[in-house]
């Protein structure tokens, strides 16, 4: 049996290894092959765009994207600050309906095979179609966007969470009900650290979709937003300003997926010790 669960079931506390800080080389082999990748293909873009003459209303160069970015900054904070929220707010939704439903599941085989179909069905209406619906049932406030979000983003963290429910140890359960564990203490003491690691791989894909959900919620119901902007930018035939908004939006999902990374450091370090 794995000595970090047999650890953590008997109510010890497992310090992460001091890790020392990483050196140059090794920061640089990290960063360095993706940020030449980046490089690389914003250069090939630019050269397309100069050598080809297409017009910048049909493909702008990243210099022409980059100009966008300055001349509407005030406008693209604004309306980043009214997508950030909404992200929020529907994922977090997204985080308490998908954990509340991954525990439904897995605590009986009923529950399963009367609620894990429906939550595969609910993946099969598009979000494009509902969006118009919930904002009818619900006005034109934030709510509709925020349950647009959730709904888009809560079947990873759903099912995710639910694998590493069912992925605990059967070796690490025998032993704490020897011990004489109940239903709630294997729950905290086995299930939940064995799910853990799952529920951040789920948080880590619904991160993105929280972004494209966002996209989708503004398009129906809102004047306001990054999608909004989009929507706006493109009937003007504004195709760079279309650039620049989509790039502001590519930074928060960026920036969405890397604190979930740093929440997940900082919450399982005792995970690292499984490598």
């Amino acid at each position: 049996m794995n000595a970090t669960r047999i650890a953590l079931a008997l109510g010890g506390r497992l310090e992460p290894r001091p890790r020392s800080a990483p050196s140059p080389r090794a920061i640089a082999l990290r960063v360095g092959p993706p940020l030449c990748l980046g490089v690389l293909v914003v250069a090939a873009w630019q050269g397309y765009v100069a050598l080809s003459g297409v017009r910048e209303s049909i493909f702008p160069s990243p210099l022409e994207v980059a100009r966008a970015l300055g001349r509407d900054s005030g406008v693209l904070v604004s309306a980043a600050g009214t997508t950030l929220s909404e992200i929020a707010l529907g994922y977090a939704a997204a985080i308490v309906v998908g954990v509340a439903l991954a525990v439904a599941v897995s605590s009986s085989r009923l529950i399963e095979r009367a609620l894990y179909p429906w939550l595969v069905v609910t993946q099969m209406i598009p979000i494009v179609a509902i969006a118009p619906v919930v904002v009818l049932w619900t006005g034109f406030d934030i709510r509709p966007r925020v349950i647009v979000i959730a709904l888009v983003s809560f079947f990873p963290i759903a099912v995710n969470t639910i694998d590493g429910l069912r992925a605990t140890d059967p070796e690490l359960l025998g032993l704490l009900r020897t011990l004489g564990a109940g239903r709630r203490q294997l729950f905290r003491v086995a299930r939940l650290p064995s799910a853990l690691p799952y529920l951040f791989s789920g948080l880590r894909v619904s991160a993105a979709l929280a972004v494209i959900g966002a996209v989708f919620a503004e398009w129906v119901g809102s004047s306001n937003g990054l999608g909004y902007l989009i929507l706006s930018y493109n009937s003007q035939t504004e195709t760079a300003d279309v650039f620049a908004t989509i790039a502001v939006l590519a930074v928060i999902g960026v920036a969405l997926f890397a604190l979930v990374g740093i929440a997940e450091r900082l919450l399982i370090p005792w995970w690292q010790l499984e490598d």
